[in-house]
Formats: structure tokens, sequence, C-alpha cells
């Protein structure tokens, strides 16, 4: 149960953590193309990692048998969704970012099937559904019109391919630390992403890089969001099971809405606070079920 609780708690945190990140990306995808943000996010988040790692004097040896694995998790994970996910970002709107991919739960669900034969019960069908209908209520179905379809489209796929990393992730032996994981899997990431930005980086306006709004942005995406979210992401998984993990990515969109009723001002009404009570009850039903 002590693993159950501390697992909700890094979960709980890395999704809240992304709550915020839709706003930032939305300031920072303005002036920065999604491809070459998220490079330059791994950069600093690759830079981070490694500094945490060598302060805790980590092992960095992976056995040979692990490394299509680690090769899978930065691939999918690491490149393809997020790019996807800051791209679909870029052309919708921040608020049917945090929806769309609020949909990566489900998917866990189906992947943690058919990969990991985690049975799927009737009080994880009934978690799912609680929260996908508070998600519903919190931002609702009328931002997604004819004009963002692509945008849609791409945040579909961010939603899938991080799904399917996420369980994947549940793959990896628990000996290796999770902060090793996380560096290799980003280099991979790095490394893939690398020859489509290099040609396009010295495109980049440096006036507007030099912004503190741009440069701030992203050291929150680098360091927070991704070494510090996916560190808590990946460790709260090897705690739980993979289709009771992904409940806790609905704190996404209440965190995020939350957030611009605090700092932005944006209104928020009674669906709010009632989407939030059934997010909260599908999380407390994988709490209290025994991992």
């Amino acid at each position: 149960m002590k693993n159950t609780w501390l697992g909700s708690i890094y979960l709980a945190l890395a999704a809240s953590i992304w709550g915020g990140m839709y706003v930032v990306v939305k300031v920072v995808v303005s002036v920065i193309p999604p491809m070459e943000l998220v490079w330059m996010r791994y950069v600093v988040a690759l830079a981070a990692l490694v500094a945490i790692g060598l302060i805790t004097r980590q092992k960095w040896r992976i056995h040979k048998r692990h490394f299509l694995l680690i090769i899978a998790i930065g691939v999918i994970g690491n490149a393809i969704s997020i790019v996807a996910q800051e791209t679909g970002t870029m052309l919708s709107s921040a608020q049917t970012g945090a929806m769309i991919t609020s949909s990566t739960p489900a998917f866990m669900v189906i992947f943690a099937r058919l990969l990991l034969k985690e049975r799927l019960t009737v009080k994880k069908g009934l978690s799912v559904c609680l929260a996908t209908i508070g998600v519903l209520l919190i931002v609702g179905v009328d931002h997604v019109n004819s004009s963002s379809k692509l945008g849609g489209i791409s945040l579909l796929a961010a939603a899938l391919t991080w799904a399917l990393m996420s369980v994947l992730v549940k793959r990896v032996p628990g000996d290796y630390s999770q902060i090793v994981v996380t560096t290799y899997s980003i280099l991979v990431a790095l490394i893939v992403l690398t020859p489509f930005v290099l040609g396009r980086l010295p495109a980049l306006p440096a006036s507007q890089l030099a912004h503190p709004a741009i440069w701030g942005g992203l050291l929150y995406l680098g360091v927070v969001s991704t070494a510090g979210g996916f560190l808590l992401w990946n460790r709260g998984l090897q705690m739980l099971n993979a289709s009771s993990g992904g409940l806790f990515f609905f704190f996404q969109p209440v965190v995020g809405t939350l957030l611009g009723w605090i700092i932005l001002g944006e209104r928020i009404g009674a669906t709010f606070w009632i989407g939030s009570v059934l997010i909260v009850g599908g999380v407390l039903f994988v709490i209290n079920e025994k991992s």
C-alpha cells in the first residue's frame, strides 16, 4: 500500500507539472517551431539529467538485451509523441491539447491488456469512465472545430504513442535507475531529431529568443516539464500497474484550467468543480485497489 500511495503522488505531480505545460508551449511555439522546440528542451533536459546522475553517482550501464526497449521508448514516447503534441497544440488551442491528450489513459488500458496481460477489472473500467466524463465537463467538446482538425489528429497521435511508451516503461527492469532510463531515452530522441533540426536552427529569430518569456519557457519545459516530469512519471509507473497509473494523466486538464483561473483570470463554472470531483473519484478507485 505504501508503494501505491507513493507511486500515486509521483504520477499526480508529473501530470500536474504537465498541466501548466500547454500554456507555456502555446507561448514558446509562437517563436520556436515544434520540432526545434522539442530538440531544444531535450538539450536542456539532458544537461540537467546528466548533472543529477553524476551528482548521485548513477550506474550508467545498460544490458544489451534492453537496448531495443530503451530505443523504442525514446523514439515512440520522447520523439514522435512530443513532436506530435507540440504540433497539435500549435495548430489548435492549449485547452484542446489538454482535452485530446487526456484520452491517453484509455489507450494505456488497452496496451496494458495487450502487451502486459493486465486484467481489466470493473473498477478500472469505472475509473476511466468517471475521469473521462470529468475531463469532458471541464474542457467541453465545443473547442474542437473543423479549422483545427489537423491539430486534433496530431494530438490524438500524441496520446496514442505516449500511452504505448508508458506501457513499454513497465517492461524496463526495476533495478535500473529511472534517472538512467530517462536520460538514455531522451538521448535517443535527441539523436533521432538532430538531422531534421540542425539546418533549421540558424533561422530562429535570435532577438525573440532572448525574451525572458521564451528562454524562461524553455527552462521550464526542459528542466521541470521534461527532466522532472519524465522522472516522476516513469518512477510512478514502476510502482503501479500501467492501466491504473494512466488515470493520473487526467490531472493535466484540471491543473491547466485551474492555473488559467488563478493566473490569467479565466472564468470557470460549476462544471469544473463537478468534473474535478469525478476525476478525483476515479483516481481514488485506483489508489484503493491493491497493486
